[in-house]
């Protein structure tokens, strides 16, 4: 692997930039899986994260950007996760991964203000810490920033940066919040599972476990998984402690346990995806806010047939696309009153990005090729509009 490549920085950036950064070679090292043990940040005995799948679409107003993994066994570390964006106005989506770090663990991005977006490289093989980068040129150029020194969760939605791009809040894999500020460097805890479960929000929803972070115009928020039926694990730090912002939930919700799996910045809508229900009876809602603390509105339920979703996906407007395990697909607007089932996805389906105008682009792997299906609202069919081929060298992770 080569070492770190630092993007030149534009002029007039505003994304997150911040002292000590990680040197090269140290990045090298770790890239090419040597051990790397800076100490483990935000101790804490709260329980471990549930996983999510990483294969995911969200939108800013400048682009909407995607994460697939691509390549081959995973077991062999053939499998190379890969970012593309789409910038807005265009048709095409690019390849964009930022280059010089092993991503075979994941990527997580949180978009930043404008064309800006971070991106986290989750730890494998003997990677113990998150490498960052940044982008304010939608992926044109890319620079490091100080990493977080303990694995990221394994979610989508364990990042966020705060409009403005001046603080970034994270998950890590134990269920800790952390923080960090512009210039700082210094990761400092804001919550644990426990200390959340403890409050008055966290005690009325029996809180077992955060599921995910975001930072809509006001207030950092945190999500998580409640045992008391009915109530939405959602928090909002207000006066300095956290309070609950989740909606309630219609009758035909209640009385079934909630789990917050994604909640994201859309546009100007913050989304929620609420897991409602367990086993075969589980489905999935939408819920919509503002800011994510005022009022919310909820979609109907969205029966997942007992597989749960294998991608999940924001859009302009906060539309919200899902593919489940059976590679069924839906597809809903915040103005719209029902789910639409989409027709067959493409073979390699690895997840869906909705755009505007009822439009989903399906972005379909197959070993190094990445096949684009554009499917227009009404339509029966999907139509192939773009295949990139990434170059991937395989074996240069072992």
């Amino acid at each position: 692997m080569s070492a770190l490549h630092r993007g030149k920085r534009a002029a007039g950036r505003s994304g997150l930039v911040m002292a000590g950064l990680v040197a090269a070679a140290g990045l090298l090292a770790a890239a090419c899986g040597s051990t790397a043990a800076p100490a483990p940040s935000g101790a804490t005995t709260a329980a471990a994260v549930p996983s999510s799948p990483l294969g995911t679409a969200v939108a800013s107003k400048s682009a909407a950007w995607a994460t697939v993994v691509m390549g081959g066994s995973a077991a062999q570390h053939n499998n190379f996760w890969q970012l593309f964006v789409r910038p807005a106005g265009s048709p095409r989506w690019e390849l964009v991964t930022p280059p010089g770090t092993a991503d075979n663990g994941g990527l997580v991005v949180a978009p930043a203000s404008g064309a800006g977006l971070i991106t986290a490289f989750r730890p494998s093989q003997l990677l113990t810490y998150t490498p960052l980068s940044q982008t304010s040129d939608a992926g044109r150029t890319w620079s490091a920033i100080s990493p977080f020194d303990a694995a990221l969760a394994s979610t989508p939605a364990a990042m966020a940066v705060r409009p403005g791009g001046d603080q970034l809040i994270v998950l890590n894999a134990s269920g800790t919040a952390e923080e960090t500020t512009a210039d700082s460097g210094a990761w400092h805890t804001v919550a644990t599972t426990r200390t959340v479960a403890a409050t008055p929000a966290g005690r009325r929803c029996g809180l077992t476990a955060l599921t995910a972070v975001a930072w809509p115009a006001g207030v950092p928020l945190l999500a998580g998984a409640c045992s008391r039926a009915g109530t939405a694990g959602i928090f909002a730090r207000q006066n300095g402690a956290w309070q609950a912002a989740g909606p309630a939930l219609p009758a035909n919700l209640a009385g079934q346990a909630v789990s917050v799996s994604r909640i994201a910045v859309a546009g100007s809508q913050t989304v929620a995806l609420l897991t409602v229900g367990t086993g075969r009876t589980a489905r999935l809602a939408a819920a919509w806010s503002a800011d994510g603390t005022a009022r919310w509105t909820i979609s109907p339920p969205l029966a997942l047939d007992g597989t749960g979703p294998a991608s999940a996906s924001f859009g302009p407007g906060g539309s919200v696309a899902v593919m489940t395990n059976t590679r069924q697909g839906a597809v809903i607007a915040s103005s719209e009153s029902s789910w639409h089932q989409l027709p067959a996805l493409p073979p390699g389906t690895a997840t869906l990005a909705p755009g505007g105008g009822g439009q989903v682009d399906a972005l379909a792997v197959h070993g190094s090729t990445l096949t684009v299906w554009q499917h227009s609202s009404g339509a029966a069919t999907w139509t192939e509009t773009q295949v990139i081929k990434v170059p991937i060298q395989y074996g240069s992770s072992s």
